[in-house]
């Protein structure tokens, strides 16, 4: 798994820089963005770690970067840091998915203590989401005809009933069938069904509907 890294997002760079030392110091992988847009558009927002988010910021303020990584389905936990904190404004962070909400100055031990919870709970996610991570990868790898065919044996279709369905003879289903089982490292429909339900994908048939089609 891709090592945690850590972001802080402040418009204030002496506060950084001293952020940036005491976690690089315990251990941590840090990288600093002085502003909202420069993160958006410049990080990846996957992979396991925390954002360290300022609410007031020039540009876009702490909650608009929120929002716009809730727009995207970014997952990363996000901390934020206010010297100007009010109930409403953490309340409405908290409800958005924020971890946890930190008032300036921030007591060194309890920041790092707070950043390590946060990572904790991203490498958490990280581990369970590894298996449908896995397996939409191979979803998207399928070609047309075999994305077709995985979707009766998800219905739970007989390759007869697959065969009359796409008007193509049984031997051709039958190679399109072994090419895809072969993809996910099944021997079986029962094999294929095991695994996508072992994964936790709780509806297969997004999985063939939300990834592009190769051509």
């Amino acid at each position: 798994m891709t090592k945690p890294l850590v972001r802080i997002v402040d418009d204030d760079a002496a506060l950084a820089d001293s952020f940036e030392l005491l976690l690089t110091t315990m251990g941590w992988d840090v990288r600093y963005y002085p502003d909202g847009r420069t993160f958006l558009e410049t990080d990846t927002l996957s992979g396991p770690g925390c954002v360290v988010l300022d609410m007031r910021m020039p540009g876009m303020t702490g909650l608009e970067v929120q929002a716009e990584m809730e727009r995207r389905g970014a997952t990363l936990p996000v901390l934020f840091l206010s010297a100007h904190g009010t109930i409403s404004t953490a309340v409405h962070a908290v409800r958005h998915g924020a971890v946890d909400f930190l008032e300036k100055p921030v007591e060194p031990l309890e920041f790092v203590q707070k950043v390590s919870s946060a990572v904790t709970l991203s490498m958490q996610a990280a581990l369970e989401s590894a298996p449908v991570d896995a397996l939409k990868r191979t979803f998207a790898d399928l070609t047309p005809r075999e994305r077709d065919v995985v979707r009766s044996v998800l219905k739970g279709e007989q390759i007869k009933e697959t065969a009359r369905a796409l008007g193509l003879e049984v031997s051709t289903i039958k190679m399109h069938r072994s090419n895809a089982f072969a993809k996910f490292g099944v021997h079986s429909q029962r094999e294929l069904l095991r695994l996508v339900l072992e994964s936790g994908v709780a509806d297969p048939e997004e999985l063939l509907d939300t990834h592009e089609v190769r051509a």
